[in-house]
């Protein structure tokens, strides 16, 4: 229907992105699908019902004016935006003599600068629907990990998400920092036998979105049940 509110996804074609656009759209959400992978956001756009239902955008998320495209796309095919998911990122092995410092960089502005570009880009948006922002950060955005600068990354998501909060106090914009423990994605090389499934974080985002306005969910922190830290 046209009134149905709109979700729009950052990551959306693999993994958790993927999962959550499936349970939002069962539950009556329009979706916007963004990502750098066009064929895999066309098909999941076209699984999910089409322009009607959901429209694929081609967007880095560390390009500012392609964000702000992304968000006129939404605005265009739906005429609003009610959450914001702010998910697309990447990791890299432990170790800082591992990996290149291409792979870094193209981290930390994917990570971080894709978040904050994010926010910026949806902001007006959700404040004149008095929307939902949502951020993926992790486990490793609340304790330090090892030779991690993923972790860096993701404290700062985690860091982002209680700013926007706190700047957003006033408005009715609630805000969510989602923080998996080990998902069986291919963000990961060697995932644990009992990992969670993207469907396990994508119900629990639903479950944030689900609440009536006067209740923010404020943060979610999952882990597999084997999971030690």
């Amino acid at each position: 229907m046209a009134d149905d509110p709109v979700f729009l996804i950052t990551g959306a074609s693999s993994g958790i992105g993927a999962a959550t656009a499936r349970q939002a759209s069962a539950a009556g959400h329009r979706l916007v699908l963004a990502a750098r992978s066009t064929d895999k956001l066309e098909a999941l756009a076209d699984e999910l019902g089409g322009e009607e239902r959901a429209i694929p955008v081609t967007c880095d998320v560390t390009q500012f004016a392609q964000q702000e495209a992304m968000v006129q796309a939404a605005i265009d095919a739906f005429g609003r935006i009610d959450v914001a998911f702010a998910n697309a990122g990447f990791g890299a092995a432990r170790g800082f003599l591992k990996e290149s410092p291409e792979q870094w960089r193209d981290m930390v502005l994917t990570n971080v600068l894709g978040c904050a570009y994010t926010i910026r880009a949806t902001l007006p948006a959700l404040k004149d629907s008095v929307g939902h922002l949502l951020l993926t950060s992790s486990v490793a955005g609340r304790r330090a990990l090892p030779g991690s600068l993923y972790s860096a990354t993701k404290h700062a998501v985690t860091a982002m998400a209680e700013s926007a909060r706190q700047e957003l106090n006033d408005t009715g914009v609630r805000v969510t920092s989602i923080e998996p423990g080990m998902v069986d994605t291919p963000f990961f090389d060697n995932p644990v036998s009992d990992a969670l499934e993207p469907d396990d974080i994508a119900r629990a985002i639903m479950f944030a979105v689900s609440q009536p306005p006067h209740m923010d969910v404020n943060e979610i922190l999952i882990r597999p049940v084997s999971q030690a830290s």
